[in-house]
């Protein structure tokens, strides 16, 4: 069946006012209309259609964790559908690798085929286990340098796209370029390497920063550390927009320096529920006040949800809405190297937001289906 959608869409080239026809295999077929300046997308316009936002970093969401396994990726891509997120990459704590298999093995036939009013699961982010035991945040204490027969049994069960790594564990720089040669997008994350470790790890291939500011040597101007490395070289990062994560001066700062910085939620099972007790893999956790924290009130992930995401970055932090939309989809499509996604243009992929002029979601399309977002928390 084709579907036509009418309103203000924003295209690669720019917004223009007209239609974007949906093919009967859930491909954008054509999109006609009248440009609009740029610099006004936002003027007198009630229906803005996006392209689907692009998640890649979610533990969670409406009360369920993808470490649970069963079908609580399922889950977590259902509820983040409903709040515009038509792609993702359901994302693991770190963990004994009994458990790391007993996450990954349901969300491979999920990889395979659409599943229903959910996001689409483009693969695995293993946030952890190669990480610094000295930085873990909120993981759990499972640390363990890159072991390549552990990532390649896990890999088996669900393609993992993108991994996070401490460069300065032993071991762990010199795995990089092997990584990246069977095909890991690699990102630095929960470390206490230096700037040299930083630059050195993206000489050797790794190609962004996981949640930029958070869990890594902060920036001094004597010690620039993992986020002066950043700052100074990454192309791509990842940032968590609640504004709890990331003072907006510290991430204006990243805008400023990264030039396809892009956000994500680190969402978890509390996302979308009432305030409460939660569980992140293996450590419970507390949701209050619209964060979540463990018991010695470490930040545990986030309640973020990328519609709310795109709001923080316009309305609180000021960004253009052109800009602000390749930030929520655009730059992590090109990030994991998806050329059908995360741009409204013929031939892609049909997953479109419907937005109105507060940016709230009113309807969402992935692969050209519908979603009910009527329940949306």
């Amino acid at each position: 069946m084709t579907r036509t959608l009418a309103g203000r869409i924003f295209t690669p080239q720019g917004a223009i006012d007209g239609a974007l026809r949906i093919g009967p295999d859930g491909r954008i077929e054509a999109i006609d209309g009248a440009p609009v300046p740029a610099g006004r997308e936002r003027e007198g316009a009630t229906r803005l259609l996006l392209p689907g936002f692009i998640d890649l970093h979610v533990h969670g969401g409406g009360g369920r964790d993808v470490m649970e396994g069963g079908d609580a990726a399922l889950q977590v891509a259902r509820r983040h559908a409903q709040h515009g997120t038509t792609s993702l990459l359901a994302t693991t704590m770190t963990a004994p690798v009994e458990d790391l298999r007993m996450a990954l093995q349901p969300v491979g036939a999920l990889c395979r085929a659409a599943a229903p009013g959910a996001a689409r699961i483009l693969g695995i982010h293993l946030e952890g286990p190669f990480i610094n035991a000295g930085k873990l945040g909120a993981q759990p204490d499972y640390a363990r340098p890159v072991a390549l027969a552990e990532l390649r049994q896990l890999d088996a069960l669900a393609p993992i796209r993108l991994l996070t790594l401490a460069p300065e564990v032993p071991g762990n720089m010199e795995a990089i370029a092997s990584l990246v040669a069977a095909g890991y997008r690699v990102q630095i994350g929960h470390t206490l390497g230096t700037y040299e470790d930083g630059v050195q790890a993206l000489q050797r291939g790794a190609s962004g920063f996981t949640h930029l500011f958070n869990a890594m040597t902060p920036l001094h101007h004597r010690m620039p550390g993992m986020v002066g490395a950043a700052l100074a070289h990454a192309q791509f990062a990842e940032v968590i927009p609640d504004l709890l994560h990331v003072h907006p001066g510290a991430i204006r700062a990243a805008l400023r320096s990264i030039p396809c910085l892009y956000c994500v939620t680190d969402s978890t099972a509390a996302t979308g529920m009432p305030d409460g007790e939660y569980r992140l893999g293996r450590q419970p956790v507390t949701k209050c006040l619209g964060g979540v924290r463990l018991a010695d009130g470490t930040l545990a992930g986030s309640t973020l949800t990328m519609d709310r995401a795109l709001r923080n970055l316009v309305d609180v932090i000021g960004v253009p809405l052109a800009d602000a939309v390749r930030r929520v989809s655009t730059h992590a499509a090109d990030f994991l190297g998806v050329a059908d996604r995360g741009r409204l243009a013929v031939g892609g992929w049909a997953d479109v937001v419907v937005v109105d002029a507060g940016l709230r979601v009113h309807e969402v399309f992935v692969e050209g289906a519908a979603v009910d977002v009527a329940h949306a928390g």
